[in-house]
């Protein structure tokens, strides 16, 4: 399995799941990302160390540090 932040720009992956707990977990759940859904990557910004990824209408930004502790797998 393979972690969000090694995923490429426009890959569809979806949530097996995600390695962390407490706030927040129950922060990444209040944003729609839990196991089975599907998320597109749409850039990654080096400069700030972040990953912009869609989940479902919402366009979300993550640190790097977050999209490492979730665990994702390819969609066909």
């Amino acid at each position: 399995m393979k972690r969000l932040s090694e995923c490429n720009k426009n890959a569809l992956v979806k949530v097996v799941k995600i390695h962390t707990s407490g706030s927040l977990k129950q922060r990444l759940i209040s944003l729609g990302i839990m196991k089975d859904v599907t998320l597109r990557v749409l850039a990654h910004t080096a400069a700030k160390g972040t990953l912009e990824i869609k989940v479902g209408k919402m366009q979300i930004a993550l640190r790097s540090e977050e999209a490492k502790l979730i665990e994702v797998t390819d969609v066909a």
